[in-house]
C-alpha cells in the first residue's frame, strides 16, 4: 500500500506541473485523497505540499535549472497561428523548457483576457514579464534577462510538457483506501513535525 501512494503522489506531481500545492486528505469514510485542489470541510488529517510550476528541472544544467525555478517561461497559442509556431520553433531551437496553453475555447479566450488584456497570440510570460506578439529580438532579451543560456542546453531527451487548455480545470481528486497505519485516528508515519504555522510535509 505504501508503494503505491507513493506512486499516486509521483503521477499527481506530473500532472499537476502548472499548479503550485498538492493536498492530501482522509475523507468521512476513512479513504486518503490527493488533489491538486483543497479539501473540503469534512476531511480530517490535512496536508499540503508546495510543489514546483512549470516544466521539471531534473537532468537540467544548473544555469537553466535556476532560471525556469525563478522565471518559468509559459507560451499562449491557438491553432492556425504561423506566429505561434514561430515562437513555438524559437523557443525549442534556443532550447527553453516552456509550458504551452492552447486558446481555442470561449473559456480559454476569458482566460487569455484575464492575463494579457486582450486576445493578442501568440503571448509570451517569463517570470513576471509579459510580451503580446511574437518579435524574437524582444523575446530573446527576456529570456537573457531572465538567466537563460543564449545556446541550447537542453539534454538530447529532454521533452516540454505536452500543450494543455488555457482554461484547464483541476483534474478531479483520487482516493485510495486507507492502509493500516493511515487510517482515520492513526498518526501518519515518519512525517515530520510542522515548522511553526507551516503544514506537514508528505514523504518523498
Amino acid at each position: 500500500m505504501k508503494n503505491r501512494s507513493w506512486l499516486l503522489i509521483s503521477l499527481l506531481l506530473a500532472a499537476s506541473a502548472a499548479h503550485a500545492q498538492l493536498y492530501r486528505w482522509v475523507g468521512p469514510d476513512g479513504k486518503i485523497t490527493y488533489s491538486d485542489t483543497p479539501p473540503p470541510s469534512s476531511a480530517r488529517q490535512v496536508e499540503k505540499k508546495d510543489v514546483p510550476s512549470g516544466p521539471s528541472t531534473s537532468g537540467l544544467p544548473y544555469e537553466l535549472a535556476q532560471a525556469v525555478k525563478t522565471s518559468p517561461v509559459t507560451l499562449y497559442t491557438t491553432t492556425q497561428c504561423a506566429p505561434c509556431e514561430d515562437a513555438r520553433t524559437m523557443l525549442k531551437t534556443r532550447g527553453i523548457p516552456y509550458t504551452e496553453k492552447t486558446v481555442v475555447t470561449n473559456d480559454d479566450i476569458a482566460k487569455l483576457k484575464q492575463i494579457a488584456g486582450d486576445q493578442q497570440l501568440p503571448f509570451l510570460t517569463v517570470g513576471s514579464r509579459k510580451q503580446k506578439g511574437f518579435d524574437s529580438n524582444t523575446w530573446d532579451g527576456m529570456l537573457n534577462a531572465a538567466g537563460y543560456p543564449q545556446s541550447n542546453r537542453l539534454p538530447p531527451d529532454y521533452r516540454n510538457p505536452p500543450p494543455e487548455s488555457a482554461a484547464q480545470k483541476a483534474k478531479p481528486a483520487a482516493a485510495v483506501a486507507p492502509a493500516a497505519a493511515d487510517r482515520p485516528g492513526d498518526a501518519l508515519p515518519d512525517t515530520p513535525p510542522p515548522a511553526g504555522n507551516a503544514p506537514p510535509g508528505f514523504r518523498f
